[in-house]
């Protein structure tokens, strides 16, 4: 039972009921003491915090941050997120990146705009963890890659990163050419993920490549090199064609190991889908070079016991090219006529016809090199001058 005080009744410092008012004191004080010490940290700048608008003003929006007091969204910060704010009502709930802990009228600062942005590059982070694949329309290509949008952030996607059948097929690394064929792909859609995020730099990374690509690696390692294959034919270009041997591996036969003898359009000797069998000539740098040649016997072996330097010899004019004409003296076996020998490129194709047999003599012939070089026998000449 509690004892009622009178008026003019005063506690004894010494009491019993002294002491443990003094005690309930004591022990409301450290459990207070204990909720603050339990209660979040202050925000400091550049936090992102959350609370709920009480107040919305011409200029101004005000918003309920307990136990911290109250957060303003003015100037700048009102102007940079005004299309935000247009969308948000009394009681709401915002979060806001803290740009003051405290102002001249003691609120705290709060940047919309910013925390949208600093919310926006955290999803960023978890889609790169997550390795979560976005849908996204190619809106620029220049001659390194593609430019994609993802949540209002402009994004590169190198060339590199492109998948097999978007990728830019051209001879030595043509950068006009190369942009022409990634100019293409712009307003189509395509399946790229987040690999890189730069927040400080605004800027994404992403890549076609499905997360199993990176698998690469170890599918390549069940290569070898002399390894005999058959593949399927997935494109021809100008500069060669390309052979898938399996799902997610793809190689590339060059123009110059396709045959012995001179190729010219790779397109005109295949068609998509075919099965070519073909050798591993070189892996490097995660790339896979085949030869269809390779397979083939090579001609220069028997040439080589037929043919000698200075030995007179007929050939059927090939190909012109910088250099002079090129001439075959049998299937596979081509030489170089230089075009020092006439003087100009005038002379060179007034003299010789593309497809016509001339005589000419070999000045080089190295069947392990494959080089041969031969000099054109003007039949206008007598016999003692071509000697």
């Amino acid at each position: 039972m509690i004892k009622k005080l009178k008026d003019d009744e005063v506690i004894n410092p010494t009491s019993p009921e002294a002491t443990q008012d003094e005690s309930e004191k004591a022990r409301k004080e450290n459990l207070m003491d204990k909720v603050l010490n339990s209660s979040a940290n202050p925000p400091s700048v550049d936090d992102v915090i959350e609370g709920t608008v009480i107040g919305i003003e011409k200029s101004k929006v005000y918003i309920d941050i307990p136990p911290f007091g109250t957060g303003i969204i003015f100037g700048r910060e009102y102007i940079n997120a005004r299309d935000i704010i247009k969308k948000i009502n009394i009681g709401d709930s915002v979060a806001g990146k803290v740009v003051s802990v405290s102002n001249k009228d003691g609120y705290i600062e709060i940047s919309l705009k910013e925390a949208r942005q600093a919310l926006i590059w955290s999803e960023a982070e978890d889609a790169i963890r997550d390795k979560k694949i976005f849908e996204l329309p190619v809106i620029e290509a220049n001659k390194g890659g593609l430019i994609l949008v993802w949540q209002g952030i402009s994004g590169f996607l190198p060339a590199s990163q492109l998948k097999t059948e978007h990728y830019p097929r051209v001879a030595d690394g043509d950068k006009d050419r190369i942009l022409e064929e990634l100019r293409k792909l712009v307003g189509q859609k395509i399946s790229v993920a987040i690999i890189g995020a730069s927040p400080k730099e605004g800027k994404l990374i992403f890549s076609e490549k499905n997360p199993e690509q990176k698998n690469k690696d170890h599918i390549i390692g069940k290569y070898a090199l002399g390894d005999e294959l058959t593949g399927e034919v997935t494109g021809m270009v100008d500069f060669g064609v390309f052979v898938k041997l399996e799902e997610g591996l793809e190689g590339l036969v060059h123009i110059s190991e396709i045959d012995w003898a001179l190729v010219e359009n790779p397109k005109l000797l295949f068609h998509i889908g075919e099965k070519v069998k073909v050798k591993i000539i070189e892996i490097k740098e995660g790339k896979i070079s085949l030869s269809i040649k390779a397979l083939k016997e090579n001609p220069w072996h028997d040439a080589e016991k037929k043919y000698k330097k200075d030995d007179v010899v007929d050939g059927v004019v090939i190909k012109f090219n910088k250099h002079g004409a090129l001439a075959s003296i049998e299937e596979g076996i081509a030489g170089l006529v230089h075009i020092s020998e006439f003087g100009s490129d005038e002379k060179l194709h007034s003299t010789l016809e593309l497809g016509k047999s001339y005589k000419f003599k070999i000045t080089l012939f190295d069947a392990k090199e494959q080089k041969m070089t031969l000099s054109f026998i003007d039949p206008s000449k007598k016999a003692e001058e071509v000697k």
